[in-house]
Formats: structure tokens, sequence, C-alpha cells
């Protein structure tokens, strides 16, 4: 049995080996590695080196290239590393012995380099490992870069800045956990005067929360130029939701109609985090009105909330990731901390007591990683001008 182990273990590990897999790596995924580092190296003047100097210039930029796409505290163990390897190959190539080299019938004895056995094994370990090191930094890199481009694009799909108009101010602020995420929140305003206002929350963190939540946005977007009632609209949602995303995703959403006249808000809760109205004297009201979250079940049915907006009063829809951020200790900053941090900045500037929410998360959770999404959507009922000639 001891001896059929190897071969089990040999076949278990290069399962799914092609040989054309080993040629790519170890040239077009090696040229494309240094390709991807050696794009922004300058290398005027090279071509008039002898090659072995050019072959040296052109290691030491590509070292450089690659050592410096690493973080300070990586590039420094990676620079130790290499360091400590050099020692050690310095004391293996130093050491000499008188060797016997027969010549006809002669037998000159010559200084000669006599290496320890299974140097050359270890060379080659080297070179390969650091090969590896390189790939795979140039494919999270790369992979970076396009995340990057996504959180670009994800970033542009959203409303920026404070959208105001008489009788309504509001802004919304949106902070993914990694490079995108899975929260949004949007500001239509309609021709009839009245404004759409949706914060959505997708299962999940990173790229796949995000493609469902671009997806969402795109139908949500489409449905409101049909003019639907938000109850329909909501269930439009629920219906295309389930057959589209994975069984193990589901999406949160709050969506109203405010109207900017008269201060109502006409709202579906699908699963979401109940949104806070401040009212006047700091009283608060909570929007529960709604249904079941999207995609859990396609035949779900949405009920339609009502609230009116007094002049001064605010709503607040945010994310769970607000709420649920915790400190050091585990505790997390909680329902009371967010209507505290409303409450203390209720007269500032509404882009203000956005920003002083997002500042007062942070400092619960003393600056450690964000393991959610941070959302919050803020509207505040301003008193519209009186019209002109009164």
């Amino acid at each position: 049995m001891r001896r059929r182990r190897l071969p089990t273990f040999v076949e278990t590990y290069t399962r799914d080996l092609k040989a054309e897999d080993l040629q790519r790596l170890f040239t077009r995924d090696t040229r494309e590695a240094y390709r991807f580092f050696a794009r922004h190296i300058d290398v005027t003047g090279l071509d008039k080196l002898p090659w072995h100097r050019r072959t040296l210039a052109h290691a030491k930029l590509l070292f450089l290239a690659f050592s410096m796409k690493l973080s300070p505290a990586r590039r420094v163990v990676y620079g130790a590393s290499l360091l400590f390897a050099a020692l050690g190959l310095f004391d293996l190539f130093r050491s000499t012995r008188l060797l016997e080299a027969p010549i006809g019938r002669v037998t000159v004895i010559v200084p000669g380099l006599v290496l320890p056995e299974g140097t050359g094994s270890f060379l080659i370990a080297f070179a390969l490992m650091n090969l590896l090191v390189l790939l795979e930094v140039a494919d999270r890199l790369s992979l970076k870069n396009d995340l990057e481009i996504a959180r670009e694009i994800q970033q542009a799909m959203l409303p920026s800045g404070l959208f105001s108009a008489p009788g309504v101010e509001t802004v919304g602020l949106s902070r993914p956990a990694n490079t995108v995420g899975g929260d949004f929140y949007d500001i239509l305003p309609l021709e009839d005067g009245r404004l759409i206002v949706a914060v959505g929350d997708v299962a999940g963190k990173g790229s796949p929360a995000a493609l469902l939540m671009a997806l969402l946005l795109a139908m949500m977007r489409t449905l409101v130029d049909e003019r639907l009632e938000p109850a329909e609209l909501v269930t439009r949602l629920n219906v295309q939701v389930s057959r589209h995303a994975p069984g193990t995703r589901f999406i949160t959403l709050f969506y109203g109609v405010y109207d900017t006249r008269s201060g109502e808000l006409t709202y579906v809760n699908a699963g979401h985090m109940p949104p806070i109205v401040l009212r006047a004297g700091d009283a608060i009201d909570r929007l529960n009105e709604g249904g079941m979250a999207l995609g859990m079940f396609g035949q779900s049915t949405y009920a339609t909330g009502h609230t009116v907006l007094q002049p001064e009063e605010l709503l607040a829809v945010y994310s769970d990731g607000i709420t649920e951020a915790e400190n050091p200790a585990g505790q997390p900053f909680d329902e009371q901390g967010l209507e505290s941090a409303l409450v203390v900045n209720r007269h500032s500037d509404i882009s203000a007591i956005g920003a002083a929410v997002v500042r007062a998360v942070e400092a619960h959770t003393a600056d450690t990683r964000l393991a959610d999404d941070l959302t919050i959507l803020l509207l505040r009922r301003s008193i519209a001008p009186a019209p002109a000639g009164v």
C-alpha cells in the first residue's frame, strides 16, 4: 500500500494538467507578465549597450518595476529574502578545493570550485518560485486594475452630489467595503415634480454583488419610465430578480416616490432596514410597509406605505452596513448610534449630515476595515419659496 501512495499523490496533484498549460506558462504567460511590469520602463539608450550590460540593465529595471508594485512592508520582506538568498549563495561559491585534472598521463592539481550537492536544485527551485511570484502578482494587479475600472463605472451609475429643488433637498453617500460593492442609491426627478428615492443592498460584497446591483439599477430605471405605481414596480422587479439572480442571492430595496409640493412620501420597503423619519422635537418614525426582499419568492406581493414630511423633517434611508459596523469589542453601531448622529446634526447642511454619519461610524469602528458597504440617502423637506408676486 505504501508503494502506491506516491503515484496516487502525484496523480492527484497533477490532475487536469496539460502539456500546453506548462508550455503556455513559460512562454505566453511569462512574456505577458514581463510586458505588464515593463510597460512603463524607459529603455531609451539600452540598445547601445553590450548584450551583457543590457541584460543586467533590463533585469534591474524589471526588479524595480516589480518590487515597487508591492506594498512597502511586502517590498521590504521580499528584498530581505533576496538578500539572504544572495548571502547564502555567496557562502556556497566562495569555498574552493584542490582538484585533480588528468591530462594524458599527467595529473595536474589545480584549485577549483566545489559546490555541495543539491546547489543546482536549490537554484532552479529559487528561480521557479520567483517566477511564480512574478506571475501571481501580475495577475492580481491586472485584476485590481479591472476592479478599479469597474468601481469608476459603478460610481458613474450613481447620482453625484446634492440634489435640491423647491420643497426638497436630498443627498446620497455610498462607500463600498471592497473596491466594488453591492449597495446602491438613486435619486430620479420626474416631470410632474415628484422625486424617486431608492436604496438597495445586494446580499454579499465584491464583484458578484456589484454585478447584481448594476442589473437591478438598470431594470428599476427601465420600469420607472413605464410610470408604474411603487407596489407594481417592486413586484415586477421581484419577478425579474427571481428569474435572473442566483438562488443564494437576494436584494433588499426601499423605493419611494416623494411629492415635493405636499411632502407626501409613497413607498415600498422590500425587506430593507426600516428608514428613519426624524420628526419635529426629535421624535422618530420608521417606515416598515412593504414585503419580502427581492429574489426570495417569485410570487411575493407588496403593500404600499404612506407618510408626510413636514418642513425641516428628515428622512434617512440606510443600509445595514451602517448599523452593523462593529468596534474592536464587537459592539455594533446600531440604530441608536445612527439616530444620535442624525439628531445632533439635523440642523446642518444635508451633505454635512451624511458626512457626519460616516465619520461617526468610522469613529465607532476605530478606523478598522469595514465588514460591509456603507450607504445612506438623506431627504429633507425644505420650506418652498413663495411664488413670485406674493
